[in-house]
């Protein structure tokens, strides 16, 4: 599919990353000591990262931090994606979350395929009526952009998921952070590192071997 120009990308969110600076340095190893880590931190906040894990290549694209996971947050990043190929075939595979089927999502679907029908009115008709109305249409193969929405409590499928956890271990699990803003900066600058020096496409297997990454 990829070769044929469409993109087949795994979206999330990973919602509440927080930046902890720890209230004193951690003391490194010496002979006959392990590594002193501060168990007390100062809390800055937290933010959300909406990634795009392109399943062909590996890339994580077009990414976006922010404070909220809104649905208008959601649309704007999915939009954010489009615009890196607007002409192109894009398949989102999601999980079943309501910001991921909402009225804005439609509402913009609808717009970059040349939509013509009346969407209705959320909660009352037609395509915007409800959860199950508004994933049917974005779930139709036969437009340029839709999504493909993984079963309910199987979002593991969802390979963005495994990314997650190499951002965690790789940056999250053991850094300091000053601010939300460092946070970001320092999300989007591994993102960067990442598909510069670490970028491959994930091998599913069934042989009893867990993916590495």
């Amino acid at each position: 599919m990829h070769e044929a120009g469409v993109h087949v990308v795994s979206t999330d969110e990973k919602t509440g990353i927080q930046a902890l600076e720890p209230i004193h340095p951690t003391l490194p190893t010496r002979p006959g000591l392990v590594e002193r880590r501060e168990f007390e931190y100062v809390r800055h906040g937290t933010q959300c990262l909406i990634a795009n894990f392109e399943v062909a290549t590996g890339q994580v694209i077009a990414p976006t931090v922010g404070s909220t996971r809104t649905e208008e947050d959601f649309t704007a990043h999915i939009a954010q994606t489009v615009a890196t190929d607007p002409k192109g075939k894009w398949v989102f595979i999601a999980d079943n979350l309501n910001t991921h089927q909402s009225a804005s999502l439609v509402g913009f679907v609808a717009e970059q395929c040349g939509t013509r029908t009346n969407l209705g009115e959320k909660g009352k008709r037609g395509i915007l009526e409800s959860m199950e109305t508004r994933a049917a249409f974005l779930r139709d193969p036969s437009r340029r952009i839709h999504f493909v929405y993984t079963p309910t409590h199987s979002s593991w499928l969802n390979q963005v998921e495994i990314w997650f956890s190499i951002l965690v271990r790789r940056l999250l699990k053991r850094s300091s952070f000053t601010s939300i803003d460092d946070l970001c900066q320092r999300i989007l600058a591994f993102i960067e590192y990442y598909n510069r020096t670490m970028v491959k496409a994930f091998k599913w297997t069934y042989a009893g071997r867990p993916l590495v990454a």
